[in-house]
Formats: structure tokens, C-alpha cells, sequence
């Protein structure tokens, strides 16, 4: 990998900017809510909308890197990536923005799988953690990063600025690829599952747009229930159909290796909490202490510099030490946190919610890269593109369904949809945290199965 260090640095530069935009939207919501008169159920198809995207986009690109060159692909994707930034940074109108976010998350759907796919197969298997560490650096202090430069931005610009701070980074980086840009893997010709595609396109866009209705309407009345039922039916034909298929969409068979799937399970479960956090602490901080966004913004920096700190070095802890262990450690401590948060009142000071929000980060990136790289390693090399492709898929599904399940939450416990009474809310956000704390003592009873395999790739369950 030290032989393509540059163009490395290229494709995570895109990759960082990529991520950094999932959750740059989510400071800014109240601004955005107040310029556009919406509610917080619509404001939040911002971030959802965009992870929504992302998720049908993460298993078109395991066909499009068998199809296409690396160059080829970054370079259209990057493009898509900037034509929604600049559509986002002139809208007039609330579905003109959702338009230019969407537009975003197709070129960000292609660029975040392709640097994973890129370093899995161009690295030894006993240098992988390193290099996923770096990508980690990337992947997971993006999105903490997001609302903090997000709050300092909005202290003395408008937020169209948030759309335009990636144009000048993306366009260099798109004019320095052609050259620079080393391309990897071999290209094979393969057929689209055109099908696969839309059953999921379908099924995931009905099954959301159920959970964002669970803020305005009961979960049981007919904008709940028919766009659930449709979604799962969809979504289960799509998984008969991926079996079948000999060139589907996804190749489910990654499933049949148990070291890939529990990783995956604790993965999605962390990412709820990690991009429903995202929405919270802005709504918390904003909305319930009454912060401007620049304080909102701050509340995120000590976690953000946490994981510039920690990431590459859990990556290079995969490599030497006993990775289940430590898995174990970032998780009880990002329980720890989860609680302390959950234990919020109307009188907390904003150091009480820092260092809340602080010990959650440390805990999670003691994790992340930890149980990413374990899950790939578990397949046979020809596997990865598929593997990549899945984990990163549920991955965003779990982070757009997350986040719609916990801003539900605390939708459903506030007396108005606009302007929430600071105790209703208050309710909300601690059971918020509550629940997340849930998801992650399952994540710590899962990492108890977790073990490494010597050599690459595992047997198989039968």
C-alpha cells in the first residue's frame, strides 16, 4: 500500500468528505426547519434521505468496481457528489434541497465501499488493521466532525455554506485523480440485477418512510402499518430473489460465515445509536439548554478529537492484541456514557453533557474498526467486494432506520410538532439514551463470540 500512498490520499479524501456530509445537515436542522417552516418528521429526511440513498447505492457499487476501473468510478462519482452540493447550496425550496442531498448521496454511495474495497485487496491480511485504522480516521470522525464544524460555520454564515465547504476539496481532489489515481482489481463482465435493485430501492424507501411517520401519526394507522407491510414483503422477495440468482445484486452467501455476521449485527446496532446521536445532541443542547449552534457544534469536538487520536491506533490493536478484549472495553464504556446522558436533567451543565458524549465516542472507536476489519478478514479474498458491499449496505440502513426510530421517540413524547415543551422533549432524549444503552449491552453479550481465524478467511457454516 506504501508503493500508492498518493493516490490513497486521493480516494480518502472523497471518502472523508463523503461521510463528513452525512451528518453536517444535522446541526443545522433547526435553522433549516425555521427557514422552510417544516417539522422535525420532514426535517429529518436531511440525514435519512441521504443514508436512504447510500444504502441502495453501497451493493450497485460491488457490480459497478467488477465492472468498472477504479478511476473510472471515483471520478463519475465525485462528479455526481458536487453537482448535488452546488443544487443543495442554491435551493429555494425544501424539496429542491432534498433533491440536491439525494443527488450527493448517489456519488457518495459509490465512493465510501470503493476505498474499502481498494485497501482490503491491496494490503497483506497482518497489515489490514493498520491500514483500516487510517480509513477509520476518515469513515468514523467524519461524522462526529460534522456537527462541530457544522456549528462554527452557522455562528457567521447561513447554511447553504454547509453545501459549498466540500466544493473546493472535491474539486481539486477530482483534478488531481486523472493522474494520480492508481486503478485496482480486475474487471469482469457481469449483468446488473435490475430486479434485486428495485425490490430493494422499493422495499427499504416504504419501510423508512413508515418509521418517519411514526413522529406525526400513530405507529398502527394506515401511513404506519401499509408502508411497513409493503416494505417487508418487498424487502423478503428481495432476499428469495439474491439467493437464486447466479450475478445478484448482493451476494448473500457472506452470511453463511458467523465471524462476519456477529460483527455485522453489533455494527448495525452501534450505528443507530452513533447517527441517532448525530440528530439528538443538537436537539438537546439547541432546543432543550437553549445553546446557540456553535455550542452545539463544541458539545461533539472533544468525542471528534478522540477518534483522530484512537483510529488508526485501533486498527493497529486488531493486529497485535487481543481484538475481542478490547471490543469488549469500547463497549462497556460507551454504555457507561449512553447512561450518563440518559441521566440528563433540565440543570445539567453543558460539561456534564460533554463529558457524556465524550466517553460514548471513546468507547466507540475502540470498536468500530476493530469489528469492520474482522468481518472482511473472515472471507475468502474473492468474497470481499461482497462482503464490503453488505456490511456497508445494513450499515446504512441501520443508521437511517436508527435515526428515524429515535427522533420518532422523542416526536412521540412532544406536545407540539414544531415547538417542543422543554420537559416533553427532555423525556424523549433521555429514553433515547436509555434505549441506545440496550442496544449496546446486546453488542457486548454478541463480542463474547467473536474470535480470530488463523490465515484468511473461515469455514463455512453449514
Amino acid at each position: 500500500m506504501h508503493k500508492n500512498r498518493f493516490s490513497f490520499s486521493l480516494i480518502m479524501v472523497g471518502a472523508f468528505l463523503s461521510v463528513l456530509n452525512q451528518t453536517l445537515m444535522s446541526t443545522a436542522l433547526p435553522a433549516i426547519m425555521r427557514a422552510f417552516h417544516i417539522t422535525t418528521a420532514q426535517g429529518q429526511w436531511l440525514n435519512n434521505g441521504y443514508l436512504l440513498i447510500n444504502a441502495l447505492m453501497i451493493p450497485t457499487t460491488a457490480y459497478l468496481i467488477k465492472r468498472y476501473t477504479t478511476r473510472q468510478l471515483y471520478l463519475t462519482a465525485s462528479l455526481i457528489f458536487i453537482v448535488g452540493s452546488l443544487i443543495g447550496a442554491t435551493a429555494a425550496y425544501y424539496p429542491i434541497l432534498i433533491v440536491g442531498r439525494m443527488i450527493q448521496a448517489l456519488g457518495a454511495g459509490i465512493i465510501i465501499p470503493l476505498v474499502n474495497v481498494v485497501v482490503m485487496t491491496s494490503t497483506k491480511p497482518s497489515e489490514r488493521g493498520a491500514a483500516m485504522g487510517i480509513v477509520g480516521l476518515a469513515l468514523n470522525l467524519a461524522p462526529v466532525l460534522g456537527p462541530t464544524v457544522a456549528g462554527v460555520i452557522l455562528t457567521h454564515l447561513s447554511w447553504p455554506y454547509l453545501f459549498g465547504l466540500t466544493l473546493p476539496l472535491m474539486l481539486v481532489d477530482v483534478a488531481l485523480a486523472p493522474k494520480f489515481l492508481k486503478n485496482v482489481g480486475d474487471l469482469h463482465q457481469q449483468r446488473l440485477d435490475r430486479t434485486g435493485l428495485l425490490l430493494s430501492g422499493f422495499g427499504l424507501t416504504a419501510a423508512l418512510y413508515s418509521f418517519s411517520n411514526v413522529g406525526e401519526t400513530a405507529f398502527w394507522s394506515v401511513k404506519g402499518v401499509v408502508p411497513l407491510v409493503i416494505g417487508l414483503v418487498l424487502l423478503g422477495l428481495f432476499v428469495k430473489c439474491q439467493w437464486t440468482k447466479s450475478q445478484p445484486l448482493l451476494n448473500l452467501h457472506v452470511f453463511r460465515y458467523r465471524q462476519f455476521n456477529l460483527p455485522l449485527i453489533i455494527n448495525m446496532l452501534l450505528m443507530v445509536t452513533m447517527y441517532g446521536n448525530a440528530i439528538i445532541i443538537p436537539v438537546l443542547v439547541q432546543n432543550v439548554f437553549h445553546q446557540s449552534a456553535f455550542v452545539s457544534g463544541l458539545t461533539l469536538l472533544p468525542g471528534s478529537v478522540c477518534t483522530a487520536i484512537i483510529s488508526p491506533l485501533s486498527g493497529r490493536f486488531y493486529d497485535k492484541y487481543n481484538f475481542r478484549r478490547m471490543v469488549m472495553i469500547g463497549l462497556t464504556i460507551d454504555m457507561s456514557g449512553s447512561l450518563l446522558l440518559s441521566a440528563t436533567g433540565s440543570h445539567s451543565s453543558m460539561a456534564y453533557v460533554i463529558a457524556g458524549q465524550t466517553i460514548r465516542q471513546l468507547g466507540l472507536v475502540l470498536v468500530l474498526i476493530p469489528i469492520q476489519t474482522h468481518a472482511w478478514s473472515m472471507l475468502p479474498l474473492a468474497m470481499i467486494p461482497d462482503g464490503v458491499a453488505v456490511y456497508n449496505t445494513l450499515r446504512q440502513v441501520a443508521a437511517s432506520f436508527g435515526t428515524a426510530l429515535l427522533v420518532a421517540i422523542i416526536s412521540l413524547t412532544s406536545t407540539s410538532h414544531i415547538h417542543w415543551s422543554m420537559n416533553s422533549q427532555l423525556v424523549g432524549i433521555k429514553f433515547s439514551y436509555l434505549l441506545s444503552t440496550v442496544m449496546v449491552f446486546v453488542c457486548w453479550l454478541l463480542a463474547r463470540q467473536l474470535r480470530k481465524a488463523d490465515g484468511l478467511g473461515e469455514v463455512p457454516e453449514k
